[in-house]
Parts: C-alpha cells; structure tokens; sequence
C-alpha cells in the first residue's frame, strides 16, 4: 500500500463532500465512522478518523492514572 495519496473532493450543493475511495482505504474509513474536522484559517482544514483522538486520550488517560 502507498503511504501517500493526493485527491480531489467536490463540494456538492449541502456542503458534502465525497472523500476518495483511496484515502478511504488508506484510513480503512467506513461507513457509519465519525470523523473530526480540524481548521485553522490560515493552515487549512484536517480530517481524521475519531478513533485516533480516543485512542490517544487513552494513552493521555492511561499515563495519569499511573501517577
């Protein structure tokens, strides 16, 4: 599997967008996952699959509770 991919996603008329089959298998996104949107006005926008940021938290979380 490639590490990398360069796509393009079209708005459509609800502001939806269609992420390509691609990145979608890159991520192994799946219907029904959540997905956070990260913005930063000048940096651009960020997608990433919600379990990320739980299993990190669970790292964070983890750590405090040994101390």
């Amino acid at each position: 599997m490639k590490d990398k991919f360069v796509g393009i996603a079209k708005v459509g008329e609800k502001g939806q967008i269609v992420i390509p089959k691609e990145a979608r298998d890159m991520f192994d996104i799946k219907p029904g996952d959540s997905i956070i949107v990260l913005c930063d006005k000048r940096k651009g926008i960020a997608l990433l699959k919600a379990d990320t940021i739980e299993d990190l938290s669970d790292k964070v979380f983890s750590k405090e509770s040994k101390k």
